[in-house]
């Protein structure tokens, strides 16, 4: 498949993925981040070294927020993106406990410009949908691939969804980077060689 059906094919199962996470009842969304949050602690595997990146959630991504608040009271390194331009790599800001975060854009919180700059050894990454190989459809911006090209080693990629949005078969380019894991509601599904 051409890039060009590749992209036309993405963007027809981002229609498919959205809608099924737009269809979910608030309440469940609400028990699926704290079951996901269960999950990423007792599967996933890190260092107290380690920093960890996650998001502040947009839309209707799951949250995120209950594993942040957990790894912030473990005493972890916890790091969230932030847009600075369109073709950037996001910068990776580190979170303080009990440092502001402030609006940073396209609807998320971030720390404030001064807070120190880490590369990340996880990264919890949102997701618009996800495959049994592990390969990511995001938004379609091309945030996390810059991002990660550009990181000086790859980190540890976990994928943090709702199994609806699940798909089939999602065509991965050669710039797509796959998933290490996904968490979910459900449990957690590794992938390739690190698992």
């Amino acid at each position: 498949m051409g890039e060009d059906g590749a992209e036309v094919l993405k963007s027809a199962l981002r229609k498919q993925a959205l809608a099924r996470r737009a269809g979910l009842d608030p309440d469940f969304r609400l028990d699926a981040a704290q079951s996901a949050s269960f999950h990423f602690f007792d599967k996933i595997a890190f260092g107290p070294e380690d920093a960890v990146a996650g998001y502040w959630a947009i839309r209707d991504e799951i949250d995120c927020q209950p594993i942040l608040v957990r790894l912030l009271e473990c005493g972890q390194t916890v790091i969230l993106p932030v847009v600075t331009d369109a073709g950037a790599p996001l910068e990776m800001r580190v979170w303080a406990p009990d440092a502001p975060l402030y609006e940073a854009g396209f609807g998320t919180l971030a720390p404030s410009e001064l807070a120190p700059r880490r590369d990340p050894d996880l990264i919890l990454v949102p997701l618009v949908g996800y495959d049994s190989a592990g390969t990511r459809l995001g938004y379609g911006g091309g945030y996390y691939d810059r991002t990660l090209a550009h990181l000086p080693r790859r980190p540890l990629l976990v994928g943090l969804a709702y199994s609806a949005q699940r798909l089939d078969h999602i065509p991965r380019e050669a710039h797509d980077m796959p998933l290490d894991a996904v968490v979910t509601e459900e449990g957690v599904q590794f992938f390739g060689e690190r698992s």
